[in-house]
């Protein structure tokens, strides 16, 4: 069976799911005989809106906002290579309601308020661990029947 060609893998990875443009050029660079010859793909791919970060932004930001906090979106966003001004453009989005789902995911995990500093600290860190910055956080605790802060 022949070797697919760069395009043909490229196609395939791209049927999947979306991709930033660094996160498939990592992908694809073991296959490809020359830098050159993978930008040229990856500009033809885009021009032909096979390939968009903008996709990719949202499809992150649809997937990831229920669950998990602006800072984790942001750094995994980074993580695969996308440029700063979409990751700005998006976080908007996440932080909107970044409350609400911090305390619906507080309110899942652990029901009750904590009953001690040690037991505070640990559902901090879980928030923390989540993506939510401390203002957040704060709201969050405070809301939740522990206002002596």
């Amino acid at each position: 069976m022949p070797e697919p060609s760069l395009r043909a893998r490229a196609m395939s990875f791209l049927t999947r799911r979306e991709y930033a443009r660094a996160e498939l050029y990592r992908k694809l660079l073991p296959y490809a005989e020359d830098r050159e010859s993978l930008e040229s793909l990856l500009d033809d791919l885009k021009a032909r809106g096979w390939l968009s970060e903008q996709r990719f932004v949202e499809q992150i930001v649809h997937a990831r906002q229920g669950k998990y906090g602006s800072l984790r979106v942001a750094n995994e966003l980074r993580e695969k290579g996308v440029a700063e001004e979409l990751i700005g453009a998006a976080l908007v989005q996440v932080k909107e309601g970044e409350l609400e789902t911090a305390r619906a995911i507080w309110q899942r995990k652990f029901r009750n308020p904590p009953a001690d500093a040690k037991e505070r600290a640990k559902q901090m860190r879980f928030l923390q661990s989540r993506g939510f910055n401390m203002g957040t956080i704060r709201r969050v605790m405070q809301g939740n029947g522990d206002e002596d802060e």
